[in-house]
């Protein structure tokens, strides 16, 4: 099996197994994510920080990204503009959200673009080295490499639940590490770069 062949199946067996988590599971787990990392995810005043609005079964971070809102940062959205491109727009309180594509949500194009500094990202799978498959499309790969490209370094968090751990992700050149995951058991920096310090 190619690597690629390999993410496929773990990506339809792991989502499968987060679809069937009950949907009280599913709500009690995202709570506690929050109160998880609420505190703990280190950013400073004005830090951008890109979440997302859950779709399907993904973990609902809403109540995350207010708390990171209380503490001072400012919050964004991706924005699927096409197959290959996803931007940021900011969230503002208030400011009416549309459908975006791919079954999301988020601000319009009046938003303001913004560059994250910190991305929530929702994925497939992740393994204990950090390594996720996300969802195959790429979008988050290629918006990374656009940020660095323009000299940001933006830390990666991965938003998933324990069932959707696996031994090991087969990683490929072009695949970013997390630098932590947040599931609902806890917050797990892998390379000293998701939380304080």
């Amino acid at each position: 099996m190619t690597p690629k062949e390999l993410k496929a199946a773990l990506r339809n067996e792991k989502l499968a197994l987060r679809d069937k988590m009950p949907v009280e599971a599913r709500i009690e787990g995202s709570l506690a994510m929050a109160d998880h990392a609420g505190d703990v995810i280190a950013i400073d005043p004005g830090a951008v920080i890109s979440g997302f609005w859950p779709i399907r079964s993904e973990a609902d971070i809403r109540p995350l990204m207010a708390r990171l809102a209380e503490r001072g940062a400012r919050l964004s959205l991706p924005v699927v503009l096409d197959r290959e491109t996803i931007v940021f727009r900011e969230l503002v309180r208030g400011a009416p959200l549309i459908h975006t594509g791919f079954g999301t949500t988020g601000p319009g194009p009046e938003a303001a673009l913004l560059d994250p500094e910190i991305l929530l990202v929702p994925l497939s799978a992740f393994d204990v080295s950090g390594h996720r498959i996300g969802y195959g499309a790429g979008h988050y790969d290629r918006a990374i490499d656009r940020l660095r490209a323009k000299g940001r370094s933006p830390r990666l968090i991965g938003i998933a639940f324990d069932c959707q751990e696996v031994p090991s992700v087969p990683a490929e050149a072009h695949d970013v590490p997390l630098d932590a995951v947040l599931t609902e058991s806890g917050f797990r920096i892998f390379n000293g770069q998701g939380g304080e310090g």
